[in-house]
């Protein structure tokens, strides 16, 4: 059974005149992937808990090779899918097919080892043709999603090697948004033709992870550690729940770890005090959540329950933070910055700069990329961030860390720059 626990990390006391509190709610779960554990050593998951959907790009683009190394990474995911877990493959270009079950078989079929063997007989068909149109990919994706609705862990994995150029953004976008909900997406790139933003707009809007597969090579290697990832998420449907009081204004929700990611936008009303934010499905780890409330400012020595933040399951509170507020004129207490609302803060504008930084570069706008990547590296280097530091010093020559003084690289590869951006919402966890 899985059990949950919430902490809060902040500095409560508020100066003369002070209205903003901001908190650091970290959520850790146990147990929660025993459930999935438990299927996987047995060798058969609760047959309807779950539903993968692998989405390949087969577009001309991805050539013979491409296609080939795709499909041996969908079979390295189907390796993975306990048994009894429902599943589809879908193959994606110009428009979206289902490669797999077979058009007799429905929509989605229990894993098990024929249905195993018949999906990687059905994968060696694949060829590339076409263009890429991703939205069709995923309303294809969520119609089969919707042939199974008592299926509350729903989640898909999208490959792609290029820009989406066979519907336009607003048909893209649309899509996304009907998607919203109705499952968790993972999405990866592979090779230097992709737009990492584009991409990256999907998997944030559908809860998931980007990432960049440098070769096809690669590509089974990560199929398998998503779908084992997957695999390992015994508890869905789950959401956090922010209270704050009359008069008082909710700033934002932000997820800080393992991932940046703004749920502000993603609030459903509960109550009019209380907003609901989306988080996924989880398995056993902690998540950290940064809220930031602005409240009528108080007298000294007052003090005053700023939010309540409780972590959901299926709308029953399982595990509840308080976050306080206290007025003083004890300038060794209201000047102190918690240290993790700090390194958060850090890390987040880290993100911003890095990325407008290379879009910048890519603009030619040498100068403004110069200064936001030399802030990039000042930032990484003040928060002792070294793997981001590393990956900066494939973008730029570092002449000053301290100071930020930075130059651009000459001849710095496009995978090098992909790799930096994709990296850049990636955060440190703040140890206690």
């Amino acid at each position: 059974m899985a059990d949950f626990t919430a902490e809060v990390f902040q500095n409560e006391f508020l100066p003369d005149g002070g209205t903003d509190v901001h908190a650091i709610v970290r959520v850790t779960s146990t147990g929660a992937s025993a459930g999935a554990s438990a299927g996987a050593s047995a060798g058969l998951a609760d047959p309807g808990s779950a539903a993968e959907v692998i989405l390949i790009d087969t577009s001309g683009s991805m050539g013979r090779r491409g296609v080939q190394a795709a499909g041996e990474a969908a079979k390295a995911a189907l390796a993975e899918i306990v048994d009894g877990t429902l599943f589809s493959i879908v193959s994606g270009n110009g428009t979206a097919q289902i490669v797999y079950p077979y058009s007799h078989q429905g929509a989605l079929v229990p894993m098990s080892a024929h249905t195993r063997g018949e999906a990687n007989r059905a994968i060696e068909g694949l060829r590339a043709n076409g263009g890429t149109a991703m939205g069709t990919w995923l309303t294809l994706a969520r119609q089969i999603f919707e042939t199974v609705p008592h299926v509350t862990k729903r989640h898909a994995i999208l490959l792609t090697d290029g820009v989406n150029e066979g519907e336009t953004p607003q048909s893209l976008q649309a899509a996304v948004r009907s998607c919203v909900g109705a499952f968790q997406c993972d999405c990866r790139g592979v090779g230097d033709q992709w737009r990492v933003d584009e991409v990256r707009g999907i998997a944030s809007a559908l809860l998931g992870t980007v990432d960049l597969i440098p070769a096809p090579e690669e590509m089974a290697a990560e199929f398998e550690a998503m779908m084992r990832a997957s695999m390992s998420r015994g508890v869905a449907n789950s959401e956090l729940r922010v209270w704050v009081p009359q008069g008082a204004e909710l700033l934002f929700v932000k997820q800080v770890s393992p991932t940046l990611e703004d749920l502000t936008s993603r609030r459903t009303v509960v109550n009019p005090l209380t907003g609901a934010y989306p988080t996924g499905a989880w398995s056993d780890e902690s998540r950290d959540y940064h809220v930031a409330v602005r409240l009528p400012a108080r007298t000294l020595g007052q003090e005053q329950l700023a939010a309540r933040v409780q972590f959901s399951l299926g709308g029953d509170p399982v595990a509840q933070a308080l976050v306080k507020a206290k007025w003083s004129n004890d300038d060794s207490l209201t000047t102190r910055i918690d240290p993790a609302v700090a390194a958060y803060t850090g890390q987040a504008e880290l993100a911003t700069v890095i990325q407008e930084g290379l879009a910048a570069k890519a603009a030619g706008q040498d100068d403004v990329a110069t200064s936001k990547l030399g802030r990039a590296v000042q930032l990484a280097d003040q928060t002792g961030n070294e793997e981001m530091t590393s990956r900066l010093r494939k973008v730029v020559e570092i002449d000053d860390a301290d100071t930020g003084t930075v130059r651009l690289k000459k001849g710095a590869s496009k995978i090098d720059e992909m790799s930096l951006d994709t990296a850049s919402t990636k955060t440190s966890r703040v140890r206690r």
